[in-house]
This record gives structure tokens, sequence and C-alpha cells, in this order.
């Protein structure tokens, strides 16, 4: 069993190839061609913490296997960040463990690589212009996926502490070479943007779907509870609605499941999954005027498909430890 660690994924993890990866990902999962029982939450008895627990299987590649997320609540600067965990890879054929890799930043890569298949997917092709809620590594990540798949001119970042937000901007513009501005007044920016990424932790919404100009593409990330929501109502109802995958969504989509509550839509506001567009089984944007959306939650085929992409390079590269479990 291979183990690979959290320098050894930034290094052998690149974004471009991990986008392709999700595209094949997403259409097996659409077309039924995996197992994913929905994410459990375990709390951690006499801490501030909790346990995710995120099972699958898939096919192409075909492999199965867990990812454990320790979730704790940590200052902005910690080393360690929010999730903490690994995901454990098996064979399918022979039910062997093929390796053990840090999960903190395999999760940042593929979640951001997701977002980026959805814009490129539904966003208009010309847009250029980026906003983003949320100033912490899932903010950085976007930066990088979305320049993937867009040619991306220029980016506003809004937080809820401004002097984060100026400093994570001076941070992102030295690191990109493009115009990045921290932003207070969010009327005026989203009437100034293309796409939009929120990726924060708030449990109430931070984006009023009224002020969305047309033609704008939204990826929502940051809340994957269903007791949590980063935009409100109006903006559900106006968005050509997208998902990752249907039976998450109707169990965890703040967002949605408030709308359908409320009686704003139904269940039938979703268009169709990503990977139905990936395969040209749904359209997606249909002009230029539409708000297309893609609520992110995060599925466990998404994990194994970049893990069984890092493990293949750590095999053909020779970078990972090996760890003999059979001492017979």
């Amino acid at each position: 069993m291979k183990i690979i660690t959290q320098s050894q994924v930034e290094e052998h993890l690149p974004m471009r190839e991990c986008i392709d990866a999700m595209r094949t990902t997403m259409m097996e999962v659409s077309a039924g061609r995996t197992h994913l029982p929905i994410r459990q939450f375990m709390p951690v008895t006499g801490a501030d913490g909790k346990l995710a627990i995120m099972p699958g299987v898939i096919e192409e590649p075909w492999c199965f296997g867990i990812k454990l997320v320790c979730k704790y609540q940590r200052p902005p600067d910690s080393p360690y960040g929010s999730h903490v965990g690994m995901v454990m890879l098996f064979d399918a054929r022979e039910g062997l463990p093929l390796a053990m890799i840090e999960g903190s930043s395999l999760t940042g890569i593929r979640t951001a690589a997701a977002s980026a298949l959805a814009t490129d997917l539904l966003a208009r092709r010309d847009a250029r212009r980026l906003l983003i809620f949320g100033c912490g590594e899932q903010a950085r990540r976007h930066i990088t996926a979305l320049r993937c798949v867009r040619d991306i001119e220029s980016i506003a970042v809004w937080g809820r502490d401004p002097e984060r937000a100026a400093a994570f901007a001076r941070e992102a513009q030295e690191r990109e070479g493009i115009a990045v501005t921290a932003v207070t007044d969010t009327e005026a920016a989203l009437a100034e943007t293309d796409i939009i990424c929120t990726v924060t932790a708030s449990p109430e919404p931070i984006l009023s779907g009224h002020a969305i100009a047309p033609g704008t593409h939204l990826n929502l990330v940051g809340s994957a509870v269903p007791g949590n929501r980063e935009v409100d109502t109006r903006c559900v109802e106006r968005s050509r609605y997208f998902v990752d995958y249907r039976p998450a969504t109707m169990a965890a989509a703040g967002e949605l499941l408030t709308a359908i509550a409320e009686g704003a839509v139904t269940e039938a506001h979703i268009v169709a999954e990503i990977g139905e567009v990936a395969a040209a089984e749904s359209a997606g944007r249909e002009n230029d005027e539409e708000i297309t959306l893609y609520k992110s939650l995060g599925v466990a085929a998404q994990d194994l498909a970049a893990a069984h992409l890092i493990y293949t390079r750590a095999k053909d590269l020779g970078f990972a430890a090996d760890v003999e479990l059979n001492d017979l």
C-alpha cells in the first residue's frame, strides 16, 4: 500500500488533469456506474468536531474506498485547516488496499476542479470577470482552477473580514499576475462580473438573487449541510439549476431545500446533473442572458477518481512510500 503525503498531492495532482478526471467521473455518476452512499456525520463526544464518512465505488477506473474527514473549528491561520483526513483507496477486483492519501489537499483540488468543469460547461464562452465570496483555501484553488477553463482577466474578492480579504487579494495578485481586488460593495461587484464562486462557511445567505446580472454563472461550494445556505431563495428561483448528484442534493443542498420548503420551486427545478451535461444528454446554458447555477456538494466518486489518478502517478514516478501490510 502506498502512503501519499500532502506535499506529494500538491506536487503530483495537477489541476488540469484533475478537471479531466472530474469530467469522466461525473459522467460515470450520471450514467449510474457508481455506488455512492450519502455522506454521514458522526459527532466526536466531548469535542467541538465531527467525523465525515464518504464511501463509494466507481467503475472507471474500477476501485472503491472511503474518505474520512475530521471537521473541527480552527482559527483562519491554522496550519491544518478545518478539514483534516485521508482517502483510503482499494482495488475492486481483489479487494486489496492500494493507497492511503492525505485528504485535505486532495479534497481542495478536486472540489475546485469540479467547479471548473461546471464553469466550462455552463459559463458564457466570453466570461472573463470572476467574483469570489470567501478568502480561504478554496478561494485560492478556485482561482487556479477557473483560469484553466476561461481566460480570466480580473478577479474581485469579498470576505467578512475586509483586512483579511485585502491581504488575500494582494497575495493572489502577486501569485497569479492579474488584477485581484478586495471589494466591500457586493452589489456593485455583482453588476460587473461573469462568474461567481461562493466558498464560505456562512450558514446564512451572503448573496441576494435580485442583484445578479443576466448571463452570470454561479458555483455554490461552501454549504454542504441542509441547514446552511450561501444564497437566498430569489437566487435559486432565477437560476437554471444544475447539481453534481441528485440524491445528495435532496439530502443536503440547503439553498434548494429552503426554496422548496418556501414553495418557491420544486425538485423539478433541477435541470440536470453536471455529468449529464458533460455527456451531452442535457442542455447546459441555452442563451447568453440566463443565469446558470451549479450546486457543488462533493461526492466520493470525485475523491476516488482523484485518488486513483495520483496513485497511478505514484506507481509510475515512484514518489510514494510503500508499506507492506501482510507480514506473514
